[in-house]
């Protein structure tokens, strides 16, 4: 039986699908049409550097570095429980990042630069961390900002991986615990370009310098211990 026009573009675009899942099509090219590459069109304001929204950012993304280089990050040791008012503490491992660019966002620097490249060809930025409140994991949480946060620009990193330990306060200035009893929480880190957009990546299939951890808030003490990644893993499976 002869196949029609129709069925044949259909059963193309199947099998273009399958070897884009399977990674056996990455070295292929396909013609895209953008919508946009900058903010010529757009009816919104133009982004300022400051944290504003709704808006339009015309910086380009700038230097992509080859896979080798990408940056990548790991959560290597996190509390599993904190107390309430207990610090929590992270450590986290960076790789292909030089913590030496951060462009303070609340004078201007937010979006604002193109990413930048060392000689070696690893990005130069920093990397953010923060915990906020989630529901358990039922729903996606609303957006929020992240009542305890830190970045990281601390001058270090290179294609040799490092470790640092980050600490946010469990209490408040008033000496108010941040974080109550019976909430879980998500703590992250993620790296950041000298302009806080997570480093570009040569592929489409490479994981981003992300990771995330769970944090049950407890009352009492007795397991707020930090566990290393094996063991939380562990424990999961």
């Amino acid at each position: 039986m002869r196949r029609s026009r129709s069925s044949l573009v259909v059963a193309a675009v199947a099998a273009s699908i399958t070897l884009l899942g399977t990674g056996a099509y990455a070295g292929a090219q396909a013609a895209v049409t953008p919508l946009e590459v900058d903010c010529t069109n757009s009816q919104l304001a133009p982004h300022t550097g400051f944290q504003v929204a709704p808006a339009c950012a015309s910086t380009s993304i700038g230097e992509v570095p080859a896979e080798a280089n990408g940056a990548s990050l790991l959560i290597t040791e996190a509390p599993k429980k904190v107390r309430e008012g207990e610090d929590i503490v992270l450590r986290v491992s960076t790789r292909n990042i030089l913590r030496d660019r951060f462009l303070a966002a609340g004078q201007g620097g937010y979006y604002i630069e193109t990413s930048l490249l060392t000689e070696d060809g690893i990005v130069r930025g920093h990397f953010h961390a923060g915990c906020r409140v989630v529901d358990a994991g039922a729903n996606a949480p609303t957006p929020q900002r992240s009542p305890v946060f830190k970045a990281v620009e601390d001058g270090q990193g290179s294609q040799v991986p490092d470790t640092v330990t980050v600490t946010f306060a469990g209490k408040d200035a008033a000496g108010k615990a941040i974080f109550q009893k019976g909430q879980d929480l998500q703590c992250a880190a993620w790296g950041g370009d000298g302009s806080h957009r997570i480093p570009t990546m040569q592929f489409a299939n490479q994981i981003p310098a992300f990771d995330s951890v769970r944090v049950e808030v407890r009352d009492g003490g007795g397991e707020g211990k930090r566990e290393d990644r094996d063991e939380r893993e562990g424990k999961q499976r």
